[in-house]
């Protein structure tokens, strides 16, 4: 259910060998961006369309955990969280690298329409527990990204610390927790499926946006 969501927050570079597939440095402390709640739409193996006219379209299959209570210091992530799913970061890669250079805001490359799939959400087990499976994303059939939150350069709970001291966190809010390695375009006609330990949790197939 993805009613009254409220802020994306998103973590970029979050996976060392993620960083480094692009040639970017790895952050000393979390990179922080924001995705409109506007661009957060189901994945339920409906068609959806992303931007076709401005250059390549990436995919970054992540872990997407929801705050359940204001986030007050000390607060552990296992009491903090209530929900978690599995959602693509999609990006505008050319555009992004256009701005990077510039020094502008990253919303162009990644805020616009659709561009935050997710998953239906699961109760939250605790953080302990996500870290004894991976979680997959495959074009087409063959598996593209694998990852494990085990790998994160920053944890859940550095994650919503961070967040929460900076920003403010509160119930509604979502996270993106950052991507493994692997990422690359998706095209149209392209089907992306989602799974955690081998079972599918969610699907789309690319369409270019008229």
């Amino acid at each position: 259910m993805l009613t009254n969501i409220r802020n994306v927050y998103c973590v970029g570079r979050n996976y060392k060998l993620h960083a480094e597939e692009l040639g970017n440095a790895v952050p000393d402390e979390p990179m922080i961006f924001m995705k409109p709640s506007h661009a957060v739409v189901p994945l339920n193996g409906e068609s959806l369309e992303l931007p076709a006219s401005k250059g390549e379209v990436h995919y970054e299959a992540e872990l997407v955990i929801r705050i359940g209570q204001d986030y007050k210091p000390g607060v552990r992530v296992d009491e903090l969280v209530d929900a978690y799913a599995f959602g693509i970061d999609f990006t505008l890669r050319d555009v992004q690298t256009v701005i990077k250079k510039k020094g502008h805001p990253w919303t162009a490359a990644k805020g616009f329409k659709n561009s935050a799939p997710i998953t239906p959400f699961q109760t939250f087990p605790r953080a302990a527990t996500l870290l004894e499976k991976d979680f997959t994303l495959t074009k087409n059939g063959v598996q593209v990204q694998r990852g494990n939150i085990v790998n994160m350069i920053f944890s859940l709970q550095d994650i919503v610390d961070y967040v929460g001291h900076h920003y403010g966190l509160g119930p509604g809010d979502i996270i993106f927790t950052g991507t493994p390695e692997g990422v690359g375009a998706a095209q149209p006609g392209d089907v992306l499926e989602l799974a955690w330990a081998d079972e599918s949790l969610g699907a789309c197939t690319i369409k270019a946006a008229e």
